[in-house]
């Protein structure tokens, strides 16, 4: 009898552990330190090497000073995952990106890798730009103009427009986005505000990017959480 509870209570324990899986840990992108786990593409760089270098490290934070105009990637490529950003525009308004399935380097006008932008523009924050991948969403003659000038590449209509107009935070406020990646789709939330739902995107995984484009930004918080589907 005793042998029989043992053999009970060890099964017990083993379908225990079996059925129970750990959450993936969120882990930092950015130590605080040095820019360990990324690297830069800067074009201008390539016939001007002494151009200064577009990202720095500054008092704990990553900072964009938005030129030399070039990217920020992460040696690391990525899929299924929720990213967690803290941002801030400490000057003058501008434009700024975090790239999601990023790949081919230089893919659009010699500058832009292949992705799709989340787009972290003053006033603009949440809007996709489809850089060699496309994406989907609702709404989307509303949001991105007409069909047939639909594109991916140059002089295409690759803007899709976020769903609100007023979830950032004032000029030098931090605003928090979350960027949720899964399979197909694309979820992008600015201070728990819902504001953009892509699916069918034609990548599911890669590189995560982070633009110099004109304006200084403060990054201090840069969170990767892996996500599994509920199916898993």
């Amino acid at each position: 009898m005793k042998y029989l509870l043992k053999v009970a209570l060890t099964l017990i324990v083993l379908i225990s552990i079996c059925c129970c899986k750990r959450a993936p840990e969120a882990a930092s992108l950015f130590n605080g330190k040095d820019l360990r786990g990324w690297h830069m593409d800067v074009p201008e760089k390539d016939s001007i090497p002494e151009s200064r270098d577009p990202f720095i490290v500054r008092e704990g934070m990553l900072v964009s000073l938005g030129t030399p105009p070039g990217h920020l990637i992460t040696d690391d490529s990525y899929t299924n995952y929720r990213l967690e950003v803290e941002y801030r525009f400490p000057g003058k308004p501008g434009n700024c990106g975090v790239l999601v399935h990023a790949s081919t380097p230089r893919a659009l006008y010699k500058m832009f890798p292949k992705s799709v932008e989340v787009q972290m523009m003053h006033e603009n924050a949440g809007d996709f730009w489809c850089i060699v991948e496309d994406i989907t969403t609702d709404n989307m003659v509303e949001r991105r103009g007409p069909e047939a000038d639909w594109g991916i590449t140059e002089g295409k209509l690759r803007r899709i427009k976020n769903l609100t107009d007023d979830s950032e935070k004032p000029l030098g406020q931090w605003n928090s986005m979350t960027v949720e990646c899964l399979e197909d789709e694309v979820k992008v939330w600015v201070n728990g505000d819902l504001v953009n739902h892509g699916y069918k995107a034609t990548a599911r995984q890669g590189q995560i990017a982070i633009q110099a484009e004109g304006a200084e930004v403060e990054f201090r918080k840069l969170v990767l959480q892996p996500i599994k589907k509920l199916t898993d």
